[in-house]
């Protein structure tokens, strides 16, 4: 195996080195490695990818469909992305210069932030939150500010928006990002508190880049997309991973006014040149003729989601009901005096149950953690088992 020559061990980027992988994989790994635990770590769904749109990719193979597409992907695909849009929330993008198809959301993230920052920027990033804003943030060049909203549940208000904006200065801050239903609590914005951000941005130079990957994924409450209310300012951020349990075809989009989309597509372009053709057949699927299957899935997750909160406020940990996603995010008791990865990294070794802390989701996050409840109710119902003789032993001898 080839070791690195010592002439060139210091020639690395000085922003990315430092940076560790992101702390939810870490974690992941780590507890992987015991013996008989139960993970409810990964937000990954524990479904099937729908018959109908796996048929799809299949065809696009057996088509011989093996050439590049067009590098904002495939017209039929943006046309796709573009109608389900106008359908859901009444916008309409044009596809062939308001829309991108990415490498899954994460890519979509990437060049949308790539398309906006200049070294010093700053990006305002509501904790606790998902983990690779701030990492990319950084990477970019730009100064992520991290407002903490444990005080408020878990959700940004116009006032505290403001405040911060203030305190930065306006003049540096160039853009918010948002993500509802929210990873990691599972909470949703109404259109009332929207507004308010709204209100305090719109005169601002500054974009939201929302995301809103699991849009299709809320429990009796109405998803309100910030496109709805401020289209000329808004990076809209979404695919199929969570919809339709795709996470491994790696669709996401970006949907934007054209002159963003124009700079954001470059770089877009220089990275990974355009996305998988079976994969992109597959998500026209979805979008065209499978917008009713995140209803069963969303069913069961519900189902979960009553068990599991009912079960941790029961034993001990304070709980607020998730309106939408796939996680539960808990408060950790202070008569522990555990930090959140100490609390966590304990569970997982005494109770054999993975959870990821909520530092890794900002610093928002610290003093709670997070479970997945993308996991079968067989394994949470003994995960709750497990938890419950943990505690009562904390409990003992705190």
């Amino acid at each position: 195996m080839p070791k690195l020559d010592s002439t060139v061990k210091n020639v690395v980027n000085q922003t990315l080195a430092p940076m560790g992988i992101s702390q939810i994989r870490y974690f992941a790994q780590k507890f992987s490695k015991i013996p008989g635990i139960i993970k409810l770590t990964l937000g990954e769904p524990d479904f099937n990818v729908p018959e109908h749109v796996k048929q799809a990719a299949i065809k696009s193979i057996e088509d011989n469909d093996s050439h590049y597409s067009e590098q904002r992907g495939t017209l039929s695909l943006r046309k796709a992305v573009s109608g389900y849009i106008n359908t859901r929330y009444n916008v309409k993008y044009d596809p062939e210069n308001e829309v991108i198809v990415t490498i899954g959301g994460t890519e979509a993230i990437f060049v949308s932030l790539a398309a906006i920052i200049n070294p010093g920027y700053k990006i305002l990033v509501p904790t606790p939150t998902f983990a690779l804003y701030i990492p990319i943030i950084k990477v970019l060049g730009g100064i992520p500010v991290q407002i903490d909203t444990t005080p408020d549940n878990f959700r940004l208000t116009g006032k505290k928006l403001q405040e911060v904006i203030d305190r930065e200065g306006e003049d540096q801050v160039k853009a918010l990002i948002l993500n509802f239903p929210g990873n990691p609590t599972g909470f949703e914005y109404s259109k009332e508190q929207l507004e308010e951000i709204v209100d305090v941005i719109k005169g601002k130079s500054m974009y939201v880049l929302t995301d809103e990957i699991y849009s299709e994924l809320t429990y009796g409450v109405k998803h309100t997309s910030m496109v709805e209310l401020l289209p000329g300012k808004t990076i809209l951020v979404n695919g199929l991973s969570k919809s339709h349990a795709m996470t491994g075809y790696r669709i996401g989009y970006v949907a934007a006014p054209a002159d963003f989309v124009e700079n954001a597509g470059k770089m877009h372009a220089y990275t990974v040149t355009c996305p998988s053709n079976p994969a992109q057949y597959a998500a026209e699927e979805a979008l065209t003729n499978g917008m009713d299957d995140p209803k069963e899935m969303r069913d069961i997750y519900k189902q979960r989601r009553d068990y599991i909160v009912e079960q941790l406020n029961e034993i001990g940990y304070k709980t607020l009901l998730p309106e939408g996603a796939f996680y539960t995010f808990s408060q950790i008791p202070k008569e522990f005096g555990l930090s959140s990865v100490e609390f966590a990294e304990k569970l997982a070794e005494e109770g054999k149950v993975g959870v990821t802390p909520g530092i890794a989701f900002g610093e928002g996050g610290e003093g709670h953690f997070r479970m997945s409840y993308a996991s079968s109710m067989d394994d949470i119902k003994e995960a709750m088992k497990r938890l419950k003789v943990f505690t009562d032993n904390l409990k003992q001898n705190a």
